[in-house]
């Protein structure tokens, strides 16, 4: 084990996956949000989701996931050891019964994608449905694409975006809708 809490990747080279989102292909239509809770809670429950999409202006829409930072300040933060690594795919991983929901983890993610929803027990955090992630296969079959699984260490442009999703999302504004539409 690395750090606390993270381990560190064997010494043989894994291709970690990721999800790439491209927001401007978006169309808001959610769908990754039922999968997603279809997948982990059994339920159409898009609080519970791991995935969520924003409607930040109208019709930009910008999903919102966990980003598998190379640091993990996420477990790292875990006063409980809750959150691991799946030495696997890379994904944080949450053990519900050993999460008191202090918080601790929302706190220290730089993109707040770690979420508490009413009810549920545990903090939820993406996991990459063990490799094979439910919300980039319904989007694909949806025609969107505005998910996608990539290989390679693309962290660090993720890591920026999640920092700050509303310039991401005027950026893409601008570009849709002109240089002048938010000034």
């Amino acid at each position: 084990m690395g750090e606390e809490g993270v381990h560190e990747a064997p010494q043989e080279k894994i291709e970690r996956i990721w999800i790439l989102i491209t927001p401007d292909k978006c169309s808001g239509c959610r769908l990754c949000e039922v999968a997603c809770s279809l997948e982990h809670e059994g339920i159409i429950w898009p609080e519970a989701s791991r995935i969520r999409v924003f409607e930040l202006l109208p019709g930009v829409n910008v999903p919102h996931t966990c980003v598998q930072c190379p640091d993990y300040p996420c477990v790292n933060s875990c006063p409980t050891k809750a959150l691991s690594v799946d030495e696997k795919t890379g994904a944080v991983i949450v053990d519900e019964a050993k999460c008191i929901e202090c918080g601790a983890c929302v706190t220290a993610c730089p993109g707040n994608v770690p979420r508490i929803p009413a009810g549920k027990g545990s903090v939820v955090i993406c996991d990459l449905c063990g490799g094979n992630p439910k919300c980039v296969e319904v989007c694909h079959e949806a025609g969107h694409d505005a998910l996608k699984i990539v290989t390679g260490d693309y962290r660090p442009i993720f890591r920026t975006f999640a920092k700050d999703p509303v310039e991401k999302s005027h950026e893409i504004a601008r570009k849709v809708f002109g240089e002048e539409f938010l000034g």
